[in-house]
């Protein structure tokens, strides 16, 4: 064997070995993180139930298990879909993250599995509203070592805005989630524009017998300076 292709085989084994053994350790911590989101997901959808029924039954709580990588939470109007991304990415050289002594210790904290969250509302799916807008409301990230942070536009994105200290815990996941929810239900529909929605096709309104198709997304319409921006170009 030649020197180059000796020098290429060792290369590629040292790649193997210490990169793509790591994007699995990302990926399995990733995994944790979301089956420990489901529980919680599940024990609040029940403690929330029982709660809200004793008021109103009208209020409903639901939590859906849609499939390994996917899961929503229902409260009231509102719904959390919850999508864990099965790649393991790593940040941009700009990112802050790189300022960090974390990351300058060992670039490879910097790869990280991501679990998005997005705001719809409920009626988008139960009227099988295509058209209708979520919202991405917060992003997880977890790195080999089980640290994580998040990037939102509630306050959790100040809360764990740079990489944890310590790995992940279900405390801190259950008061993100609460956090969430407190969120997207103080997070209100605002009527649209008259303007934006005074024309309409025949098409649409044929299939507004099976589907209500006009659009429908929460802060679609009336915004008022730059916090209304913030929060609808996620």
């Amino acid at each position: 064997m030649s020197n180059q292709l000796s020098t290429q085989r060792t290369q590629i084994i040292k790649l193997l070995k210490e990169k793509s053994a790591m994007k699995q350790d990302v990926f399995k911590n990733t995994m944790s993180v979301f089956d420990m989101m489901r529980e919680i997901c599940k024990t609040v959808s029940v403690d929330l139930k029982t709660e809200v029924e004793k008021v109103d039954k009208r209020v409903t709580v639901n939590f859906f298990d849609i499939n390994p990588h996917t899961m929503q939470l229902k409260v009231a109007g509102d719904l959390l879909d919850f999508y864990m991304h099965s790649n393991v990415f790593e940040f941009d050289k700009a990112h802050p993250m790189f300022k960090t002594g974390y990351i300058k210790k060992n670039e490879l904290n910097s790869y990280c599995g991501v679990i998005n969250i997005y705001n719809f509302l409920a009626d988008s799916f139960k009227f099988n509203r295509m058209n209708d807008l979520g919202y991405l409301v917060a992003r997880v990230f977890i790195n080999r070592e089980m640290r994580f942070f998040i990037e939102a536009k509630s306050p959790l994105g100040i809360k764990y805005n740079t990489f944890s200290n310590e790995p992940i815990t279900l405390e801190q996941l259950k008061e993100a989630i609460n956090d969430l929810i407190i969120f997207v239900i103080s997070f209100d529909l605002y009527i649209p524009p008259f303007d934006a929605v005074k024309e309409v096709s025949v098409t649409e309104m044929q299939e507004k017998t099976n589907s209500i198709s006009l659009r429908t997304g929460k802060r679609l319409g009336y915004g008022t300076g730059s916090s209304y921006d913030e929060e609808v170009n996620l």
